[in-house]
């Protein structure tokens, strides 16, 4: 089925022209509506960039990820559970490139494969999302007892932290599944807290009732939220040079710090890791990043968090850096926090599920 031109869906996964110069590259992504918006946004920026060229989605549920939501996460046989069974396919030959929401992928990416590419970030900030037909009102003036959705463990823990008034109940679902939890008359949310990225490529951005971030709420967001990373065969050079035309450079710096951060840590997807960057004056006219990241017990009752920034002109420099703050928030109590968290709560796929 065409869905733009030079853009075909095709749920076959077919070998490549052996030659390696087929004109028509094989796009691996999940199957949610999310996934295919995101994709197409790819999709559409390669075009322009390279119209000479021609793509085919091949869009698929991940067995782990996306079918099972009840296995815990220590008892997957994998821990990449949305990229293990697509990062396969395109090592095999059978995909050029992947594309990811980047919050979603491992910061440990599988030998031979690397992030090629991030597009310009959607905004990354949570949002808050009030059940149809209440009276408007931010998150910090709800009435104590209102509960919460989510199912992510960083939104859990910082609730607690910022908000402990109110009640965390787990959701599960994609967005707009979310949402009719949300809404149902019988439902017994009162809000939930979504990723605002995902709501605004839905074209459901009229439902965010507030942006959540340090100063608004004080919620930071997820490592990679609101970024499309686009994954690829570190061999495959004619990928990487035609990836590099859409490579928005201070996302894929921010996004790379961040990645660092988390990876350093060693919580993986599931720490209570918030972040928060923005691109500052630094010297000699060149800009620093600034990197604001918290982790909270999941009661709130613990907190580290740090503000650093640094110029940062390189993924090398940008990873070094979050080395440098990972090492910090250690340094003022990350790692109790983490041990602890580790020690007494089973990670499960739900808490993975950063929508």
């Amino acid at each position: 089925m065409a869905t733009q031109a030079g853009i075909t869906q095709d749920k076959a996964l077919a070998m490549p022209d052996e030659s390696g110069l087929n004109a028509t590259f094989n796009v691996g992504t999940r199957k949610s509506k999310l996934a295919l918006v995101q994709t197409e946004l790819v999709l559409d920026a390669l075009s322009k960039a390279c119209p000479e060229y021609s793509y085919t989605i091949k869009a698929r549920d991940t067995a782990a990820g996306d079918i099972d939501k009840l296995t815990p996460f220590k008892d997957m046989p994998v821990k990449n559970l949305w990229t293990h069974e697509l990062e396969t396919l395109m090592v095999e030959g059978h995909l050029d490139f992947l594309v990811h929401s980047l919050k979603d992928v491992p910061t440990q990416l599988p030998s031979g494969c690397e992030i090629g590419a991030v597009m310009a970030r959607e905004d990354p900030r949570d949002a808050f999302v009030l059940k149809a037909g209440r009276n408007v009102c931010n998150i910090q003036d709800l009435p104590a007892g209102s509960v919460i959705g989510t199912s992510s463990i960083r939104r859990t823990a910082q609730i607690a932290l910022q908000h402990p008034h109110l009640k965390v109940l787990d959701v599960r679902g994609n967005v707009p599944t979310r949402l009719a939890k949300l809404d149902a008359a019988d439902g017994p949310f009162d809000a939930l807290i979504l990723a605002a990225a995902g709501l605004v490529r839905l074209d459901l951005g009229h439902r965010i009732t507030q942006y959540l971030d340090s100063g608004n709420g004080a919620m930071l967001h997820a490592v990679g939220q609101g970024a499309i990373g686009i994954e690829n065969r570190s061999s495959d050079h004619r990928v990487q040079r035609m990836l590099s035309l859409i490579n928005h450079q201070e996302t894929y710096l921010a996004t790379a710090a961040e990645r660092s951060l988390l990876r350093t840590l060693e919580g993986g997807c599931s720490a209570p890791l918030g972040v928060e960057t923005a691109w500052t004056d630094g010297e000699n006219g060149h800009n620093a990043l600034q990197l604001k990241a918290i982790v909270v017990s999941t009661d709130g009752k613990e907190r580290a968090d740090v503000d650093m920034r640094k110029v940062v002109q390189s993924k090398k420099e940008a990873e070094l850096f979050g080395v440098d703050v990972a090492s910090e928030l250690l340094r003022r109590g990350a790692d109790k926090i983490l041990a602890e968290i580790k020690e007494k709560r089973p990670t499960t796929v739900a808490d993975l599920e950063e929508t």
